[in-house]
């Protein structure tokens, strides 16, 4: 019973882990598969939506309005930060070469990380977790689930259906899937395509801001962050098939659970199983689990 529930808890802590990489992961998915563009400072737009969740948090009081405040506003910050960002630089260089696009983005990386520091110094910060997720629940055998990890378990599942409903359902969302596949062709027949991807740049950019803001409450905020988040997250968006929303989900499952399940196996070495399982995958498919939209 011991080990069923050690197991249980850790897999419980990489389905928490798979729902952040996911919600990052998805919007770096989107812009990859409509704009083409590796977006190298997605992880700094993570990172500061983390320390922005903490600055909107403390302004309300912290506890659980501050939270509720920073949820909210966060993303929306990360989102008009990023509209700028498209707006003044990206959408020039829409028809040049994508290393153009990849190095625009990558100095916009280090130019994000030292605004994060001239903004909010190199100390740690903390966002609490809001007073509604303090305290457990018991599941089988008298497990106990941290409230707040099961609010992230049902935050995955809303957003991802939320992305499959703007991709499929909505008229932004079929014309940037048409823009994906021939962007000529969508310009030719009236449609400003310039606006249709500075929706998608947004939308993927929002979702980075919103993957800060979740992750804040469980661990420090601090300069550097980013840094391993980017890196798990092109290994997501390789694995998954570059472009692929779903392809990103089911990535985030196989990254987050190898993760925490490989550091209950092997502490010292945990870090190298999720790795391990993107080499495993991608031996055996080598253009990712799903269809890549490239």
């Amino acid at each position: 019973m011991l080990f069923l529930q050690k197991v249980l808890s850790q897999v419980l802590v990489g389905l928490s882990r798979t729902t952040i990489l996911f919600i990052v992961s998805s919007g770096m998915s989107l812009i990859l598969g409509v704009l083409r563009i590796p977006n190298v400072a997605h992880g700094s737009l993570y990172m500061i939506g983390a320390f922005m969740a903490f600055s909107v948090s403390h302004f309300f009081g912290g506890g659980s309005q501050g939270f509720w405040m920073a949820l909210l506003l966060a993303p929306v910050g990360v989102a008009i930060l990023s509209l700028v960002a498209e707006r003044a630089l990206f959408q020039h260089l829409y028809k040049r070469e994508h290393l153009m696009l990849l190095l625009l983005t990558f100095a916009l990386s280090l130019i994000f990380g030292d605004l994060t520091k001239l903004v909010w110094g190199g100390e740690y910060k903390s966002v609490p977790v809001p007073q509604v997720f303090h305290g457990f629940v018991n599941v089988i055998g008298g497990f106990p689930i941290p409230l707040y990890n099961l609010f992230l378990l049902a935050v995955g599942p809303v957003v991802a259906v939320l992305l499959w409903l703007f991709v499929n359902k909505t008229k932004m969302g079929k014309i940037a899937r048409a823009a994906a596949v021939d962007r000529e062709m969508v310009s030719a027949v009236g449609i400003n395509v310039s606006v249709v991807f500075a929706a998608v740049f947004v939308i993927g950019c929002l979702l980075a801001g919103l993957g800060g803001v979740l992750v804040a409450p469980t661990v420090s905020v601090t300069l550097g962050m980013d840094h391993t988040l980017i890196m798990e997250t092109f290994l997501i968006v390789i694995m998954g098939g570059l472009g692929n929303i779903w392809g990103a989900l089911i990535g985030a499952l196989i990254f987050g659970l190898s993760q925490s399940l490989g550091i209950m196996i092997w502490p010292q070495f945990g870090i190298i199983f999720p790795y391990l399982a993107v080499v495993i995958v991608l031996m055996i498919k080598p253009t990712g689990l799903l269809k890549s939209t490239w």
